[in-house]
C-alpha cells in the first residue's frame, strides 16, 4: 500500500511539472510584400492639326511644307526668254517677252496661244507674272534648256472633266485662272525645281514627284 502511494505521489508531481511549462507558440511568418514600381502613364502625344495643304502632300506623295527659305537675289534687269515645249500639241516655242522693263505684246499673245487649253483650243489671257515664276525658277536651279509644259490654262469644262477622272485636280483649280503652269526641267530632279520655286515665295509650289513634274501658279504662297 505504502509502495502503491509513493509511485502516485511520483506521477502527480510529473503531470503538474509538466502542466505549469508555458506553451511554446511558433511566431508566424510575415507575409512578403512584393514591391511595385511606380510607373508613371503619360497621355499620347497630340497628333498634329491636318491641313488641305498637308492631306493633299501626303495623298499625292509630296511632303508637308517646311520653314520658309529666304528668297534668293532675283536678277531683274536681264532679257527675259523662254524656251518650251508643249506636251500635248508636240509644239515649240522659244520667245523674249521681257526687256528693259517692260513686257512685250506680241511675245506674250504667242504665250497666250501657246499655252491654250489643249482640249478645246480656248485661250485666255495669262498672268505674265507666271511667266518671271517660271523664268526665275529656271535660273535658281541653273537650268536654261527648253521647259516642257505638261498643263497651263484649263476652261471650266476641261476642268470640271478633269476633275471627275483624277482626284489630284481641283475643282477650283488655278489653271481656270490663266496663272498656273505644270513643267518639268529634262535633267533636273523634281524636287530641285520645287526648292527653287518654293524658295521665291512668289505663289504656290505643287509637288508631285510619282508624275514627275511640279506645278507653279501665281495664287496665293501655299506648297502641297
Amino acid at each position: 500500500m505504502l509502495r502503491f502511494l509513493a509511485s502516485l505521489a511520483t506521477v502527480l508531481a510529473f503531470a503538474g511539472a509538466a502542466h505549469a511549462q508555458p506553451d511554446v507558440v511558433t511566431p508566424k511568418k510575415a507575409p512578403t510584400v512584393q514591391k511595385t514600381s511606380t510607373q508613371v502613364v503619360h497621355p499620347p502625344a497630340a497628333k498634329p492639326a491636318t491641313t488641305p495643304q498637308s492631306l493633299r502632300g501626303t495623298r499625292y506623295g509630296g511632303f508637308a511644307p517646311s520653314l520658309p527659305v529666304a528668297p534668293p537675289d532675283l536678277d531683274t534687269t536681264s532679257p527675259r526668254t523662254l524656251s518650251l515645249l508643249n506636251v500635248n500639241s508636240k509644239e515649240e516655242l522659244t520667245v523674249t517677252y521681257w526687256s528693259d522693263g517692260t513686257y512685250h505684246r506680241d511675245a506674250l499673245n504667242q504665250l497666250n496661244h501657246f499655252l491654250r487649253d489643249s482640249q478645246n483650243n480656248q485661250q485666255t489671257e495669262m498672268d505674265p507674272l507666271l511667266f518671271d515664276v517660271l523664268w526665275h525658277t529656271m535660273n535658281v536651279t541653273g537650268y536654261h534648256g527648253q521647259v516642257e509644259v505638261l498643263s497651263a490654262y484649263r476652261s471650266p469644262q476641261t476642268n470640271a472633266w478633269l476633275a471627275s477622272v483624277s482626284r489630284g485636280v481641283a475643282r477650283d483649280s488655278q489653271h481656270m485662272n490663266g496663272n498656273a503652269m505644270d513643267i518639268r526641267f529634262p535633267g533636273v530632279p523634281v524636287f530641285k525645281i520645287r526648292q527653287a520655286g518654293r524658295s521665291l515665295q512668289m505663289g504656290g509650289v505643287g509637288f508631285y514627284p510619282r508624275s514627275g513634274f511640279v506645278h507653279l501658279d501665281t495664287g496665293p504662297i501655299r506648297y502641297w
